[in-house]
C-alpha cells in the first residue's frame, strides 16, 4: 500500500514538473505580429533640431573674422533630404548665412536657363541668343573666366538659331574646369548625363546624392544634389553654382516649334551662379550686369528683352579668354588667385573631416 502511494506521489511530482517547464518562467511575452512601417528618417522627425554648421570668414571684406552659423531652418549645406533647403554662407558684402534650394532657381539673380534666358546681377531678365556651335564669354574678370558652348537649331524660315547652353568652361588661377551635358537621343531621368574635366583631364563623379569630387588642394569641389543630373560646384572665395541637365521635352518642342529631331533631345544646362568676389571691371554677357555702373540696354516690359554682344563676347574655344572685351589673363590670375587663398586662410588648415574643404571651413 505504501509502495502504491509512493508511486502515485512520484507520478504527481513528474506531472507538475512537466507542466511547470512547459511555461516560460520569465513570462516572456509572445512575439509581436508583423512590424508596421519604418520610422521616418531623422531629418523628418517632428521637433528634432540640429546645431547649424558654422564657418569662419577669412575673405577680405567687412565679414572678415566673423563666424557665421547656419539657420535652424537649414542647419546643413547639403541636407540628406533632397527636397530640403541647404545653407549658403556668404562671406562677402552680405555677410550672412541663408537658406536656399540647392538646385538652380531660374528666376533668381545669376540664373541662366532655357533658350538662354538670363537674370542679371541687377535683377533684370534678358535673352542672349548667341549662335549654334559657338562659344561666348559669360564672365571675364581678373581672377575668373567663364565661357559657354551653345548648341542650337534653325528651323526653315527662321532668321536666327534657337540656342541652349550645352557646357561651361571655367578658368581660375592656372586651373580649368569643364562641365557639360552629353548628347542624348532619348531622355531618361534615371541616367546621369554630365561629363567633367579638371585641368583638361576627364573625371567621373559616381551617381548618388551627396557624392563629392575634390580637386587637388581643394581648389574646386563638385557635389551631387540628387541621384542624377544635378550638382553644386564651389570654387572657394570666387563662386558657387548650381547646375542641372535638362532635355527639350515634347511639349516644349510642340509649343515653341523648335523642330527638334527624334534622335536628339538637345540636353542642356540650367545654371544659377553666385559670385563671391567679382571686381568692378568685370565683363561678359552676364558679368557686365554686376558692374556698379552698368546700365542695362535690354528693353524692360517687352516679352523677350534681347541683350546683344555676340561680336564683343565671342571666344575661339571653350577655354579661351580672347574675346574683344575679355580681361582674364591666366598668368596674372594665378598669382592673384594664390594670394587670395593665402589672404583668405592666413595659412590655416582648410580641410574638414566632414566637408573635405567644402566652403573653406578652416581651423588653426
Amino acid at each position: 500500500m505504501e509502495m502504491a502511494k509512493a508511486v502515485g506521489l512520484l507520478v504527481v511530482v513528474i506531472a507538475l514538473f512537466v507542466q511547470c517547464n512547459a511555461r516560460d518562467p520569465y513570462a516572456t511575452p509572445s512575439p509581436p505580429g508583423p512590424l508596421g512601417p519604418a520610422p521616418p528618417p531623422p531629418f523628418r522627425v517632428a521637433g528634432l533640431t540640429r546645431p547649424g554648421e558654422k564657418e569662419k570668414c577669412y575673405q577680405n571684406s567687412r565679414c572678415l573674422g566673423t563666424t557665421l552659423q547656419c539657420p535652424k531652418e537649414c542647419p546643413e549645406r547639403n541636407p540628406a533630404d533632397q527636397t530640403a533647403k541647404g545653407c549658403f554662407v556668404d562671406c562677402g558684402p552680405k555677410c550672412e548665412a541663408t537658406c536656399r534650394h540647392r538646385k538652380p532657381n531660374c528666376e533668381g539673380v545669376g540664373a541662366l536657363c532655357y533658350d538662354p534666358r538670363f537674370v542679371g546681377g541687377d535683377g533684370v531678365m534678358f535673352y542672349f541668343h548667341g549662335k549654334s556651335d559657338k562659344d561666348f564669354s559669360l564672365v571675364s574678370d581678373d581672377k575668373l573666366q567663364i565661357n559657354a558652348h551653345f548648341i542650337g537649331r534653325r528651323p526653315e524660315g527662321r532668321t536666327r538659331d534657337y540656342t541652349w547652353v550645352q557646357s561651361l568652361g571655367i578658368m581660375f588661377g592656372t586651373h580649368s574646369f569643364i562641365v557639360g551635358a552629353n548628347k542624348v537621343a532619348e531622355w531618361d531621368e534615371n541616367v546621369d548625363q554630365f561629363f567633367f574635366s579638371f585641368d583638361k583631364q576627364p573625371f567621373a563623379l559616381s551617381a548618388g546624392h551627396r557624392n563629392i569630387w575634390n580637386a587637388p588642394e581643394n581648389v574646386l569641389t563638385v557635389e551631387r544634389n540628387g541621384e542624377f543630373n544635378s550638382i553644386h560646384v564651389v570654387i572657394p572665395d570666387l563662386m558657387q553654382l548650381a547646375i542641372s541637365v535638362m532635355p527639350i521635352t515634347e511639349d516644349d518642342n510642340r509649343v515653341h516649334k523648335y523642330g527638334i529631331p527624334s534622335n536628339d533631345c538637345f540636353a542642356h544646362l540650367a545654371i544659377e551662379f553666385k559670385y563671391l568676389n567679382l571686381s568692378p571691371a568685370v565683363e561678359g554677357v552676364l558679368g557686365q550686369t554686376y558692374r556698379p555702373d552698368f546700365k542695362n540696354p535690354a528693353k524692360v516690359g517687352v516679352p523677350m528683352p534681347i541683350m546683344g554682344g555676340e561680336d564683343k563676347y565671342g571666344t575661339s574655344s571653350l577655354l579661351s579668354a580672347d574675346c574683344k572685351l575679355c580681361v582674364f589673363k591666366a598668368e596674372a590670375a594665378s598669382a592673384r588667385f594664390e594670394s587670395l587663398l593665402v589672404e583668405s586662410t592666413g595659412g590655416l588648415d582648410c580641410t574638414d573631416k566632414l566637408g573635405n574643404g567644402y566652403g573653406l571651413v578652416c581651423r588653426r
